[in-house]
């Protein structure tokens, strides 16, 4: 993409206005580029609940409480059949979803009904920290 922009500025072919729109298009992808390939979703649980970031989007962890949680297990999911795609899915919805690849996630159900899916690379690590902090039969 570099090499031919560069051939189009240098030919003498363009003026200075398509010269300018073709360097901020390019400047624009790029950032759209590192944005992309910055993106995270980083996850802790802990005695307090489930705290996670989706960066860049997110500057500070949200925090799940244990109080606030009806169900919450690990469980396979179909990012694009149940929510499609991945990303933040479900603005607004009653069912959300957080997860940048996989097809393994944490899933919360509040008391309030809503429903969240959180993305995770280590399911069976984060199924062991939910059960030492959260007991599904105590709450039911």
């Amino acid at each position: 993409m570099v090499y031919p922009i560069y051939q189009a500025i240098n030919s003498g072919e363009l003026d200075s206005m398509a010269k300018n729109v073709l360097i901020l298009t390019f400047f624009f992808v790029l950032v759209i580029l590192v944005l992309v390939y910055r993106i995270a979703l980083s996850t802790q649980i802990d005695e307090k609940g489930i705290h996670f970031r989706f960066f860049p989007f997110q500057r500070n962890n949200k925090v799940i409480l244990w109080a606030d949680m009806d169900k919450c297990y690990t469980r396979k999911y179909s990012p694009i059949g149940e929510f499609g795609g991945w990303g933040y899915r479900g603005i607004g919805r009653k069912k959300k979803a957080y997860n940048i690849r996989g097809n393994m996630g944490i899933q919360v159900v509040l008391k309030t009904g809503k429903m969240l899916l959180i993305g995770t690379q280590k399911p069976n690590e984060a199924q062991q920290t939910i059960n030492r902090y959260f007991n599904q039969d105590e709450r039911i």
